[in-house]
């Protein structure tokens, strides 16, 4: 089929891009930067443009012709810029592709949404029915992108949304990259007990997820939560990424509260002068808000079954961090 991925040289959406390409389909890929894997998409045969989803007209020559759509573009981790721009990119930006798809009768569109939109889970774990809770700005628009998505959907368009959980692996510089920094120098700083649930997602794993999806007769005006089989502690995540390094870690624990308090001053005074803060809430979150849930719907709705597990994909990343000298 021919298949358009916007995003589609950033981390995720590189990824299934090149594993589009190796089943067989025509893959073209809307984003507005090259991305890491320029090179390797542009070897591999994907049609690349370079530009933005904001931009209406844009979206709409890319999208003619295309029987596919999976929709993974956003505005994610952009500190130095104005509330505004995530809800032109996140919601404004969402119905320029919808719209586009339906006007060139797209026989399917896969938005990617975050487990974001949920929070924090008070009582793990949590499943797609669990409170819409997003508590940033990000999730917020992510969520207001999904009700864009469901209006198109009542008026008889095909889509599916996925909420992946917390995604990793090789091919992103930046998720892990700070676990397995300090796991190779031997200790770990823990603000908190580090009992709090988080819940990855190995890149394969999500590829997968999205590769079952694209089949117009699946999960058709669904939503579906995609993660791996378990979830696990923070503190769990910190050993097994120090096993995966060969490192036993020492993990020293200190109070959250003031890391909290300076999350929140440091953003609010760095934002005036457009200077990335290095430390902010949505990075002290991490260490608090609770991500755990279960993956049933998706196993009974589409056959999805995680692959790899916790120990390999830390593995696989660990190696390519190395490889790439990251580390």
């Amino acid at each position: 089929m021919k298949v358009l991925v916007t995003g589609g040289t950033g981390f995720t959406g590189a990824a299934l891009v090149l594993s589009l390409l190796e089943q067989g389909h025509s893959v073209r890929s809307l984003d507005y930067q090259p991305g890491i894997r320029f090179e390797d998409l542009k070897q591999a045969g994907a049609e690349l443009i370079q530009g933005t989803i904001t931009d209406p007209d844009l979206v709409d020559k890319s999208t003619a012709g295309v029987d596919v759509v999976f929709h993974l573009a956003a505005a994610f981790r952009e500190l130095n810029v104005p509330d505004r721009h995530y809800y032109e990119v996140n919601v404004n930006g969402t119905r320029s592709v919808m719209s586009a798809a339906r006007k060139h009768q797209v026989k399917k569109v896969v938005y990617c949404s975050t487990q974001g939109v949920h929070g924090h889970i008070d009582h793990p774990p949590g499943n797609e029915d669990s409170a819409i809770a997003p508590e940033d700005y990000y999730q917020q628009t992510k969520y207001e992108g999904e009700l864009v998505v469901q209006e198109f959907m009542k008026e008889g368009m095909n889509a599916t949304i996925i909420r992946p959980t917390a995604i990793y692996g090789p091919g992103d510089p930046g998720r892990f990259l700070m676990i397995f920094k300090w796991a190779k120098k031997g200790f770990f700083p823990m603000f908190g007990t580090g009992a709090t649930f988080y819940h990855p997602v190995y890149i394969d794993n999500l590829v997968e997820a999205f590769l079952i999806v694209m089949d117009p007769e699946k999960g058709r005006g669904e939503t579906y939560i995609i993660a791996d089989k378990e979830y696990l502690t923070i503190k769990q995540l910190v050993i097994k990424a120090g096993e995966a390094m060969g490192t036993q870690l020492r993990i020293i624990h200190l109070p959250i509260h003031p890391l909290i308090l300076a999350g929140h001053v440091c953003e609010k005074a760095c934002k005036p002068f457009g200077v990335t803060p290095p430390i902010f809430p949505r990075r002290v979150d991490w260490y608090r808000q609770v991500r755990a849930f279960t993956i049933n719907r998706a196993r009974k709705g589409l056959g999805y079954e995680p692959r790899v597990g916790i120990d390999e994909g830390l593995r696989r990343t660990a190696e390519w961090y190395l490889r790439e000298a990251y580390l």
